[in-house]
């Protein structure tokens, strides 16, 4: 039985503890802050209770797989899990309007044919069908098998298959970025806005990001959305009381100040007062800046050198009076007006308060989130610059004014918003930094094959024998599914050792 020592109680962290506690090692989880889950947060107030991190699951399969491995009880008799459908409802300023139904090809063909156009529907469609190539392609390599140096060249290559030459039967070589297969093969500014939104949804360019990121709306429209009941937050509640019945330690309030070395190898923490944890094993779930100083040398930058700190999530949390109208879809994308300006404020140098945001307005209709009947929870959701010298978060009139434009945009949601407001809650990115320790709020994206490996995040094992990644800023990135998925390989990694190639 191995001495494993985790920094951090992240979903990443927590799902490697789990699966290490039941192969018999002793596991000993290290966080600064207070309590678990890291960036899957919860406010309450007056009886209304919002997530503060993710509001949707998807690729449920990976925490399927994780409570069956780690217990008798599995996730259904862990939480609530609703699927949602519709998946998702869409506003333009043009007055564009249509509602995708969940997992269903026929009918978001129906929708889009119906709202944008005859075609439009199969031109959406036969992206979609391109999207599943990259994902037959990149499911292994990226989302089950930790991240080589063998591996990398291949990945750097972009999987997404282009459209035959216009002068020739044969395909394009050259890569190709998510925007311009937008242009190419969707052509329509709506259906551009839609494919974007998944994008930016995780904090994508798609001006930079590869085609493949095409396997975005591929996985979602293919495996589907899911709720939580009572939120997200209470996924993470579980997984930590699987931790706790698998006889895993939490130490909260305990900072990691360094990583101890011995003899080559990673041979414990030193913690904020002082003392040292030995352990055989150290599991980081942490940024990349602390990681550095915990570590000095011990990981390399990333496979994209010098990559930036990722942007942030802004959230308004809005208690309204009057319930849920029956037949209100739970999450509605309200598309921004000036595509050109939301990116060159979320990813360029414009300033944050002159556009329009696009805003995700998430309706749950979830009475475990509300004080009683009457009432109704709404989260409005925007990626955003990360806090940092570009945008001060901290200062209260800039996040005053977005707040207030990402509220007049979600009216054409919520028409009777301003007369059911009862308070408003603002969480920006500034806070999520001051809660997770994130660089500038950032939230980490999926890792993508293409652009020369630009898109990747560092393999999970590290310069440092007994040193391992665990987390969003880890192999295989961002998002909840993914953070399952890299705590399921570090376990392996750990367990069998480090020629372990993944799940079979």
């Amino acid at each position: 039985m191995a001495r494993i020592a985790v920094i951090g109680a992240g979903m990443g962290a927590m799902a490697a503890a789990a699966r290490l506690a039941v192969a018999g090692h002793g596991v000993a989880v290290y966080e600064q802050a207070e309590t678990h889950g890291g960036g899957v947060g919860r406010l309450t107030r007056d009886g209304f209770v919002f997530d503060t991190g993710p509001t949707l699951l998807h690729l449920p399969a990976v925490y399927r797989d994780l409570f069956v491995k780690t217990g008798k009880e599995s996730l259904e008799q862990s939480v609530g899990l609703v699927q949602v459908d519709p998946a998702s409802r869409h506003l333009f300023p043009d007055g564009t309007d249509f509602t995708l139904p969940n997992a269903s090809r026929a009918g978001v063909v129906a929708a889009l044919d119906a709202a944008v156009g005859p075609g439009a529907g199969e031109r959406w469609s036969e992206l979609v069908n391109r999207a599943r190539e990259v994902w037959d392609a990149t499911r292994r390599p990226l989302l089950e098998e930790p991240l080589r140096a063998e591996r990398a060249e291949a990945l750097g290559r972009d999987p997404y298959p282009a459209l035959p030459h216009r002068k020739g039967l044969f395909r394009r070589p050259v890569p190709v970025t998510l925007a311009s297969v937008a242009e190419r093969e969707l052509t329509d500014p709506r259906l551009i806005a839609l494919l974007e939104s998944h994008a930016l949804a995780y904090g994508l360019d798609p001006r930079h990001a590869p085609g493949s990121a095409t396997v975005l709306p591929y996985m979602e429209q293919t495996f589907g959305s899911w709720y939580v009941t009572g939120g997200m937050r209470a996924l993470a509640d579980a997984l930590y009381e699987r931790c706790l019945a698998r006889r895993v330690e939490f130490h909260f309030g305990s900072g990691v100040v360094g990583v101890v070395e011995k003899d080559g190898r990673a041979a414990g923490v030193r913690l904020a007062d002082g003392s040292v944890a030995e352990a055989d094993v150290v599991v980081a779930g942490v940024s990349p800046a602390r990681l550095a100083a915990l570590a000095p040398g011990a990981v390399e930058s990333a496979p994209a050198p010098s990559a930036p700190v990722p942007p942030g999530r802004f959230s308004v949390l809005l208690a309204l009076s009057g319930a849920r109208p029956e037949g209100t879809a739970h999450r509605t994308v309200v598309h921004g007006g000036d595509r050109a300006a939301e990116l060159d404020a979320v990813f360029g140098t414009a300033a944050a308060r002159f556009y329009r945001p696009t805003v995700t307005v998430l309706r749950p209709g979830d009475p475990a989130t509300v004080p009683a009947d009457g009432y109704e929870a709404v989260t409005l959701t925007a990626t955003v610059a990360p806090h940092g010298e570009r945008v001060d978060w901290r200062d209260k009139r800039i996040a005053r004014e977005f707040a207030d434009r990402m509220v007049e945009a979600a009216k054409a949601a919520i028409p009777d918003l301003a007369e059911r407001k009862l308070w408003r809650g603002v969480r920006t990115p500034a806070d999520t930094e001051a809660a997770t320790g994130a660089e500038g709020g950032g939230v980490p994206a999926p890792v993508l094959a293409g652009a020369r490996g630009a898109f990747l995040r560092p393999g999970n094992l590290t310069r440092l024998p007994g040193l391992h990644l665990v987390g969003g800023f880890a192999h295989p990135g961002g998002g909840l599914a993914h953070a399952g998925m890299s705590g399921a390989m570090v376990a392996g990694l750990v367990v069998s050792g480090s020629d372990w190639r993944g799940s079979q």
